[in-house]
């Protein structure tokens, strides 16, 4: 058990760097999974846990987030809650749901924000009473994703979302991409001491074959470069010390994108 007081989340690894989510209502007998990576591995989850699964809240429409919406359905019956602005790109799709709307699970309240960029519907899902955020492919730690179908301004915005919730929230991410992420951060914001602190967790967690994920917002505030564009060391480094934010993230995000 997660120290949770309403629920409990389980995370499995599968796919070659994905990471899936049970999220489990013991008061009422309810268990979601938080997209659909792997069919094979969900389903040891739940065995393994004796839970039955009755809901999925897709993120996004990738196909190692709902490629296994279908299967999963037919085998538990299980209702499928996904973005709206994706609806023709979910499987299955039951519930269509977007900004501001509340996913009830017994008596646990989910809220699901817009927080396009890395698709152009992407969403999120925060349990507020529990400190717990959902975010798909959107934001993970120490990065964020790739702007397949979105522009620079909608995830800025998107991520500004994500910067507005409390520092005490955990933040689960869907892959585990910490390595290569913080050898970037560094190569941009290399005197930025908490980034340096968390660098040396994340080498010993990954020595010792242990995950990154979850992270706290609040360090993600302190040493995720995506997040840091008002850095003076950033803009600096970019040589982009008088532009606006959005200038600035859109630049670290390219700069990632050839990072090797």
């Amino acid at each position: 058990m997660c120290p949770l007081t309403q629920i409990a989340i389980r995370q499995f690894p599968c796919l070659e760097d994905n990471y899936g989510y049970l999220l489990h209502v013991p008061a009422a007998g309810l268990t979601a999974t938080i997209d659909t990576p792997d069919v094979g591995a969900i389903g040891a989850a739940l065995k393994r846990e004796g839970w039955r699964l009755t809901h999925i809240l897709n993120t996004h429409w990738h196909p190692d987030h709902a490629g296994g919406n279908l299967a999963l359905k037919n085998e538990w019956k299980a209702k499928i809650i996904g973005p709206g602005a994706e609806a023709d790109k979910i499987p299955g799709l039951d519930k269509a749901v977007g900004q501001g709307d509340i996913v009830e699970l017994g008596p646990v309240a989910l809220k699901v924000l817009d927080v396009p960029g890395h698709t152009a519907g992407h969403i999120a899902y925060w349990i507020e009473k529990e400190g717990v955020l959902f975010a798909g492919d959107t934001l993970f730690a120490l990065g964020c994703g790739r702007l397949f179908e979105g522009t620079p301004a909608q995830m800025w915005d998107s991520l500004q979302k994500l910067m507005a919730l409390p520092d005490e929230t955990t933040v689960y991410c869907a892959h585990e991409y910490t390595q290569s992420n913080v050898r970037f951060a560094l190569s941009i914001e290399p005197d930025n001491a908490a980034l340096v602190e968390r660098a040396d967790e994340v080498a010993r967690l990954r020595a010792a074959g242990k995950p990154t994920v979850p992270s706290k917002l609040g360090i993600e505030k302190k040493t995720n470069p995506f997040l840091r564009a008002k850095s003076v060391e950033i803009r600096e480094r970019l040589q982009l010390v008088a532009a606006d934010d959005v200038t600035v993230f859109a630049e670290v995000r390219k700069r990632k994108d050839n990072f090797r």
